[in-house]
């Protein structure tokens, strides 16, 4: 079909296998992978194999690709630190981007991603999957819907047993930050998601054990002021030795005006009320179930977007706001000091 947008895939193994094999699959008919990059040559042709792509649009140089190909947008899934490099070619090419998270590894690449892009008036998507599970979307819905009336306070938990080397990929066990890059990026942007708010400040701890394999810090503990009032705090744990809230089973609690509304474990978002001298009521709330959720929820979006279709909720100039939250969290944990995340974004980002 000539209308189908034509895809530059950066990224071939790992998360980008899931990508071209379970994510993307779904929407054959409305865009097409044209050219894939890996600099594992194994890799990139084993993927390449199964998108029946021709060798010749097959490439471990990302500039050779982007030079060659003729593509409508990119997508971008390889680790963070070369997420810069990879938007700047596409912003050079006049590419939009479909990025996984987070927008880069450090605030300055984060900074130097939204000027080039905003600057070229270019499309840019970032991945918040979390966002669209079935589970989030139920606990939003009671949030948005108002029954429960206003948002008090938000706690979230993130906690894996991650201790044995290489549980969680090798490489996390290599890098600086390792939860709150490649983690809490989601955890954060949850909070803005169901609060409604923004975050103001941010202040707490981010930390490493003796008895840890990992080399940057894997423990965390924040609390937030967000925009509108509510407050947020948030547990994180990749040494987690008791009840598991690890991914897709992150605890998360809204306390609000008339009661409670809190997803756990197993899955189920429940309502709660207290009547005093009348004791609890708790709810189990009906799930929703959307057409598409996770990735295929935003890849959905994107492909509408740039077709004409509305922006959605975690393009770049949104989604800035997350990321910020997270370099924020690692200055206050520094400086054992409150960080002004509004300044941190205003300064690049203005009224965006």
């Amino acid at each position: 079909m000539s209308n189908k947008k034509k895809c530059l895939m950066i990224g071939a193994g790992g998360m980008a296998g899931a990508w071209i094999r379970r994510f993307y699959p779904r929407f054959d008919d409305r865009h097409q992978i044209v050219g894939l990059v890996d600099i594992n040559a194994d890799i990139l042709h084993d993927s390449g194999d199964f998108l029946g792509l021709p060798r010749s649009r097959r490439y471990t140089d990302m500039a050779t690709a982007f030079g060659e190909v003729d593509a409508d947008y990119c997508t971008i899934v390889i680790p963070p630190a070369v997420h810069r490099d990879a938007v700047i070619q596409a912003v050079e090419h006049r590419l939009d981007i479909l990025s996984e998270k987070p927008i880069a590894d450090t605030w300055p690449a984060c900074v130097d991603i939204y000027r080039a892009v905003t600057e070229a008036g270019l499309k840019m998507h970032v991945i918040q999957n979390y966002r669209y599970s079935s589970r989030m979307l139920t606990m939003r819905q009671v949030l948005r819907d108002g029954e429960l009336g206003r948002i008090n306070h938000i706690q979230g938990r993130f906690a894996a047993d991650y201790r044995k080397h290489g549980a969680w990929g090798a490489f996390r066990y290599e890098i600086p930050h390792t939860l709150l890059v490649e983690g809490a990026v989601h955890h954060f942007d949850m909070m803005r998601n169901l609060s409604g708010g923004d975050c103001k400040t941010i202040a707490g701890w981010e930390w490493n054990r003796p008895w840890s394999t990992f080399q940057g810090d894997c423990c965390a503990m924040y609390v937030m002021d967000m925009t509108n009032g509510v407050k947020a705090a948030y547990e994180g744990s990749c040494l987690g030795a008791a009840e598991q809230n690890s991914w897709h089973q992150e605890y998360y609690r809204a306390e609000c005006e008339e009661g409670a509304v809190a997803i756990g474990s197993d899955g189920v978002t429940r309502m709660f009320r207290h009547t005093p001298g009348q004791g609890m009521r708790v709810e189990d709330v009906r799930p929703v179930v959307p057409e598409y959720d996770g990735h295929q929820w935003q890849i959905d979006e994107f492909l509408d977007w740039i077709d004409g279709g509305p922006a959605p909720d975690t393009r770049l100039e949104h989604n800035i706001r997350s990321v910020a939250m997270v370099f924020a969290a690692i200055e206050a944990s520094s400086s054992s000091r409150s960080v002004d995340v509004e300044a941190m974004v205003g300064q690049v980002a203005g009224s965006a």
